[in-house]
């Protein structure tokens, strides 16, 4: 006869169910909530496709108001990419000695070359300067009557840092330098770009939160009659046990859909109003002997517009249904 196997434990045996029991509870419990969860954004845009004319017009006031903030950070990003491309064409000219020969002027800007804060140096020699000079004015009749140039060598120098501080302290610094007569810096320009670029920053800002809460009255006001229509429907299903996350659940879901549809519309707008006007735009700035196109959102930007009026909805709907659900108790 074979020997018996040893009997496990009756308390280890029973540890294993329960633990096995527990997990499949658990399971069991996520799988229902994943799936009401799907009944409901499901159910939620079903009922908003049984009222097309008003949920298009409620999705149309949501892109209306999401349109100028989105527009204001397009051309804010615009602005900013000019703000940098002039930023890298800020330089300071270095006038050197009206008597210095053109051996000498490369010396001095080999000098200013090796200097750590300066990014570049382009050594512009009188007659270079006097072309550039006869170019820009189209005095080459007058100026070809002078008995010698006037005009001296400079070097153009790009700083490695563009701030008004680190610029004006290079060309301090320059003006020390062996040969150099004079520095010529503006930084009005560069300090008027910045403050305009700050005044931008702070209006979008301003207006994004504006008419984030205009996405949020508009959607909190939709759900609120949704929650009055439903009202007997919610007072049934309290009394029966719903918690107040199953009541609210639905009314989340139309909320998310609202502001994605009023996304979605902003998006569209923009697209099609970009389009509208790039002609004249580029018209306008080829006129100016300039090249400038009509910012549009890459994915990035779309992403963003989509995920913030998807919150923006879902949130008014939380708000608007938080409140009602206080009010209501089951008779």
């Amino acid at each position: 006869m074979s020997a018996a196997k040893p009997r496990q434990p009756e308390s280890r045996t029973t540890s294993r169910r329960g633990a096995r029991s527990q997990r499949t509870g658990i399971d069991s419990r996520v799988r229902a909530w994943a799936r009401h969860h799907r009944a409901m954004a499901l159910d939620s845009m079903r009922r908003l496709i049984r009222r097309p004319l008003g949920s298009l017009m409620t999705m149309l006031a949501i892109g209306i108001a999401l349109i100028l903030p989105s527009a204001l950070w397009l051309t804010l990003d615009s602005a900013r990419l000019l703000d940098a491309g002039l930023e890298d064409s800020a330089s300071l000219t270095v006038y050197l000695d009206t008597e210095m020969e053109e051996g000498e002027a490369m010396s001095v800007a080999d000098t200013l070359r090796d200097y750590p804060q300066v990014a570049a140096a382009r050594l512009v020699t009188a007659a270079e300067g006097m072309a550039e000079f006869e170019q820009a004015l189209g005095l080459e009749d007058a100026l070809m009557r002078l008995d010698a140039n006037p005009l001296p060598a400079s070097v153009v120098v790009t700083p490695l840092d563009t701030s008004p501080q680190a610029v004006h302290e290079l060309g301090e610094r320059l003006e020390e330098a062996a040969g150099v007569d004079e520095v010529r810096l503006d930084l009005a320009w560069l300090e008027r770009l910045r403050r305009l670029a700050e005044l931008g920053q702070r209006l979008t800002l301003a207006l994004g939160v504006l008419f984030g809460f205009g996405v949020l009255l508009i959607v909190g006001n939709t759900i609120r009659l949704s929650v009055e229509n439903r009202r007997q429907e919610i007072e049934v299903v309290t009394l029966i046990g719903a918690t107040h996350a199953f009541v609210r659940r639905p009314f989340l879901y139309s909320g998310a859909w609202y502001g994605l549809g009023g996304g979605l519309l902003a998006w569209l707008l923009l697209g099609l109003g970009g389009q509208w006007l790039s002609a004249p735009v580029q018209a306008l700035a080829q006129s100016y002997g300039a090249h400038f196109a009509v910012p549009r959102l890459d994915w990035e930007g779309s992403a963003a517009l989509l995920i913030s009026s998807t919150l923006l909805g879902w949130l008014g709907g939380w708000m608007a249904v938080n409140r009602h659900l206080k009010e209501i108790r089951p008779r």
